[in-house]
């Protein structure tokens, strides 16, 4: 009978724990005392620092990182206090991306790439923070390595070690999820979720306005229903759905008590976009000059052109340098 009350006892004291421990991560006060990366993980912080500079250095290889000091400065600046805000216990490397698709994603072991694609789509700073804020948050939480962790036990589950070679066979299949970042970065529902909640709490710890987060995936479904499979597209690894955005309000509605003043947007967010927007522009005149026809000059014809059946053309000249010439066909 006593080995019976102190089980009841000890269930009871689990029970209180537990709910502790879920108001403590619904509660913005007890951000950077709480242990929300808590969770079975193969990978300790050291290893998973390492694992995210590897895939980081890969991606850097492959992408353009844009080195504009002004706009590199100010995105990493707004992420820098977001994280400072946030649950977060490793350093972040927040780098841009010169990429027209709205994303951004950060690795394991904090480090963030954001598109400027992202910045050019958003119509406020909140909006910008509100996606770095979500993506700080599956960092803050370990998502990743705890994702692969759940992904490893599956596939211990059903393949005997025996078969594997042992551990060392295991050793090999975790070398080769890593060559797939993508399996990093795409998150069950659940974590999806926790991001979400977490990634409001941080934002609105750092003064932004919590709603903007929610205005700026409301505008990509409106973007989707205007031009169907953008969404798609855009959030590949984060699928978006009504009941994230239902719950993110509902979320601010119960956790987040009212301020008398949130920052919205600043002039230094008006000025990143118009130098990314430069940026764009001067780009997309570079390929249009780079891809445009060029004539050969008849010999001895001076300033003319030769026509597609070997004639004499116009001169080829155009008052606006960036008009593509038209090309006169002879009539026989």
């Amino acid at each position: 009978m006593r080995l019976h009350k102190l089980f009841a006892i000890l269930a009871l004291g689990l029970l209180v724990t537990s709910v502790f421990a879920k108001d403590k991560k619904k509660d913005p006060e007890e951000i950077g005392n709480r242990d929300v990366g808590k969770g079975v993980n193969f990978y300790s912080i050291e290893k998973e620092i390492a694992l995210g500079k590897g895939l980081a250095q890969d991606i850097e290889r492959q992408a353009k990182i844009v080195d504009d000091p002004v706009i590199a400065e100010y995105v990493n600046r707004v992420g820098q206090n977001l994280v400072r805000n946030s649950d977060a216990k490793v350093p972040f490397t927040i780098k841009v991306i010169d990429s027209e698709d709205v994303n951004a994603f950060a690795l394991p072991g904090g480090f963030f790439f954001v598109n400027s694609g992202l910045i050019l789509r958003a119509e406020s700073e909140a909006e910008l923070a509100g996606v770095m804020a979500h993506e700080i948050a599956h960092v803050a939480a370990r998502h990743g390595t705890r994702q692969s962790t759940r992904g490893q036990f599956a596939n211990l589950a059903s393949i005997p070690l025996i078969f594997m070679g042992g551990w060392a066979g295991y050793g090999a299949r975790q070398a080769v999820s890593v060559l797939v970042p993508i399996g990093f970065l795409s998150f069950s529902r659940g974590f999806e979720e926790e991001a979400d909640l977490l990634g409001l709490q941080y934002l609105y710890k750092t003064g932004y306005d919590p709603t903007a987060f929610v205005d700026f995936f409301e505008k990509l479904q409106a973007m989707e229903k205007k031009k169907p499979g953008t969404m798609a597209k855009v959030f590949s690894t984060h699928p978006l759905n009504e009941d994230r955005i239902k719950n993110a309000q509902k979320n601010i509605q119960e956790i987040l008590k009212a301020k008398p003043e949130y920052v919205v947007t600043t002039s230094e967010f008006d000025t990143v976009k118009d130098r990314l927007a430069m940026l764009h522009n001067r780009r997309k005149i570079d390929d249009k000059d780079l891809n445009r026809p060029r004539l050969r000059k008849a010999p001895g014809s001076g300033g003319g052109t030769i026509d597609d059946n070997g004639g004499k053309g116009g001169t080829g000249k155009t008052d606006d340098p960036d008009e593509r010439p038209t090309l006169k066909r002879r009539t026989n």
